[in-house]
């Protein structure tokens, strides 16, 4: 799957850098870092509900990236966006994965999702000065991801690790004035067998000059997994920043 999305996002790059653009047609590159910070619980093959603030986590401090093609009323994003949360407590008390760990802890939570994801715009108003564009996106996540606890006061070490892709259906607006200054936002959620995941973000892009320019902005992640042997009910919000290239 990770050979595949490379492929994809090379492919997106190419046809940015080769193929003659119409003037109802947008390529963009954005590179960004994020901020995020975890809160929730998670439990292991039935063990304790495991308080992710009683760990301590730092924030996760993340490179982000997305390649999207726009032509006509179609638009075609791959992203890619990982979390890297850790932390330690030096009194815990609690079992996971079928394994009890009391005293002092590390533990970390770790999570790949690459995106591909499909909008149509409905209302696609880009010709005039203050455009409006507002579309239903179809997407596919692909979530890798891992949980670990580590023992600092003996060698018990569990971890609990899974992949899976998550289709999610939701809406994508944007208006501009010009090419200067865009406000976008996107949200998309899926719900099946009591498990939910809900992405949403809203950012604010501002170009000075023509093809290059800077964005900042908000993204909220609500997950609600339970399997058989992992449960994962937290949020992961924050702000993120990073610069562009349009053309």
């Amino acid at each position: 799957m990770k050979k595949l999305f490379v492929c994809l996002l090379t492919i997106g790059l190419l046809l940015g850098l080769t193929t003659p653009l119409l003037a109802d047609e947008i390529v963009s590159i954005k590179i960004g870092y994020q901020w995020l910070e975890a809160s929730g619980d998670f439990a292991g093959d039935g063990g304790d509900d495991i308080d992710i603030d009683d760990l301590d986590y730092d924030k996760s401090e993340k490179i982000t990236a997305e390649v999207a093609l726009q032509l006509g009323n179609s638009r075609l994003t791959l992203s890619y966006m990982p979390l890297d949360f850790s932390g330690n407590n030096a009194d815990v008390d609690f079992t996971f994965n079928g394994e009890t760990f009391s005293g002092s802890v590390d533990s970390k939570i770790k999570v790949k999702i690459y995106e591909a994801a499909y909008t149509y715009y409905l209302l696609n108003f880009d010709d005039l000065p203050t455009r409006f564009q507002l579309g239903i996106e179809a997407a596919v996540k692909y979530v890798d991801g891992k949980v670990s606890v580590d023992s600092n006061d003996s060698d018990i070490s569990e971890e609990v690790k899974g992949s899976l892709p998550i289709p999610t259906i939701g809406l994508r607006s944007r208006i501009a004035f010009g090419d200067y200054v865009g406000i976008t936002g996107r949200a998309g959620y899926v719900e099946y067998s009591g498990n939910h995941y809900l992405d949403a973000e809203a950012q604010i892009e501002f170009s000075p000059v023509p093809m290059i320019g800077i964005f900042g902005g908000y993204r909220y992640l609500d997950v609600d997994f339970d399997e058989s042997d992992l449960y994962l009910n937290a949020t992961f919000k924050g702000a993120f920043a990073g610069a562009f290239l349009r053309f």
